[in-house]
């Protein structure tokens, strides 16, 4: 028989996956796997969809994307962190954040290209700069408070260095930057001949403080590709709709990719998008107030459990560390799954920095949070009889 592509030998289901398909084994199991907001997509979005089917052409959109909607796009980069973006070349429309990914990748790497990716770190980033013929270059960031230091980034820096390639607020940590470490970095940035990719699909789910895009620092525009969109902000994961913001200069190559393998987003995803930017910019703060509600509850819970934990300042995971009981995350996490029906990701997922960690999701119900807090509590109870 034919074989498949050599690099696809190394590509494996990841880790959330893994266990929340898992969890249909277990009819009670509680399930903490999935970035997935339990809130609906507000209705005005849904009818703005509903509307355009009605009224409006389902035909192919521009490769890019909707004017109207590209319009909104830039006209939030400019309202919220000072940013001009054209229109016209500088803004693409996605078929959600991950082919925002996967097309930034795909333009810029040739074979053998390294790419800085601070950890722990999303799963999904090394499997497509793998197959996208480049090198991962993870970076340990467990000794400086999860965050990329100046100084850490620069002494990863390579002559066969492409990128840095950031996630923040970051999942499975949910650590955000300040305005001073994000200054820092920048400096780093201005002195090297590469890109920098910030992946900011979790910016409008900062809970404490001010999210710092990257965007805002056009002095450095011309480097920079910032990936987004509204599965996070606006419970809108299921609509696929994210966009990736550039200078000219790279995005007609980014445009490119995106074309060949997509053509297009949805129609009617882009129209409930462009009601969302236009008309719903108030609902990430809604949903972040519950979010904060349920990561006040849960960081209690973990602390007063006994677990190594820091209280995340966006997104909404959290990170406990479970050394204490055991070093292999897989085993820790398969068995609080079969023992409690309790499902939470292994830290190993998110890279070997992440080994010895879970992180739980706390976009569900506050009753889905007590119960899992309950059965985490448990079986650590259970552990410690042994």
């Amino acid at each position: 028989m034919p074989e498949a592509n050599q690099r696809m030998q190394h590509i494996e289901v990841p880790g959330t996956r893994q266990f929340a398909n898992r969890v249909a084994e277990f009819p009670d199991a509680v399930d903490l796997t999935l970035g997935q907001p339990d809130f609906e997509t507000p209705r005005p979005i849904r009818e703005a969809a509903i509307d355009a089917i009605n009224t409006k052409s389902m035909k192919y959109s521009h490769n890019t994307g909707l004017l109207e909607l590209r319009t909104a796009i830039a006209d939030y980069y400019k309202d919220r962190f000072g940013a001009t973006y054209d229109p016209q070349g500088e803004i693409l429309v996605t078929v959600g954040g991950s082919e925002g990914i996967d097309g930034v990748l795909r333009a810029i790497l040739d074979p053998g290209d390294e790419v800085i990716v601070p950890a722990p770190t999303y799963l999904g980033y090394e499997p497509i700069i793998e197959l996208s013929g480049g090198v991962t270059r993870f970076v340990d960031t467990t000794d400086t408070g999860l965050i990329a230091t100046p100084e850490l980034i620069e002494s990863n820096i390579t002559n066969r260095t492409k990128a840095v390639l950031l996630n923040y607020p970051t999942n499975p940590t949910g650590v955000t930057y300040t305005k001073a470490q994000m200054d820092a970095l920048v400096e780093v940035f201005r002195k090297h001949d590469i890109f920098i990719i910030t992946d900011e699909i979790y910016g409008e789910n900062t809970l404490e403080g001010e999210h710092i895009s990257l965007a805002g620092y056009q002095e450095i525009k011309e480097k920079v590709l910032v990936i987004s969109g509204l599965s996070k902000s606006h419970g809108m994961t299921g609509w696929r709709i994210g966009h990736v913001a550039g200078h000219r200069s790279i995005m007609e190559e980014v445009t490119a990719v995106h074309l060949y393998n997509t053509i297009c987003a949805s129609i009617p995803s882009q129209y409930a998008a462009i009601e969302a930017l236009r008309n719903q910019l108030n609902i990430p703060k809604e949903m972040n107030q519950k979010y904060i509600e349920r990561r006040d509850y849960i960081y209690d819970r973990l602390t007063h459990m006994g677990l190594d934990v820091s209280k995340p300042t966006g997104a909404f995971y959290i990170f406990p560390s479970v050394k204490k009981y055991e070093t292999d995350s897989f085993r820790f996490a398969t068995d609080l799954l079969e023992t409690v029906q309790l499902a939470v990701v292994p830290g190993r997922s998110f890279s070997a920095f992440g080994e010895g960690h879970i992180r739980l999701s706390f976009a569900c119900s506050m009753e889905e949070l007590k119960e899992a807090a309950d059965r985490l509590e448990k079986y650590i109870g259970m552990l410690e009889s042994r």
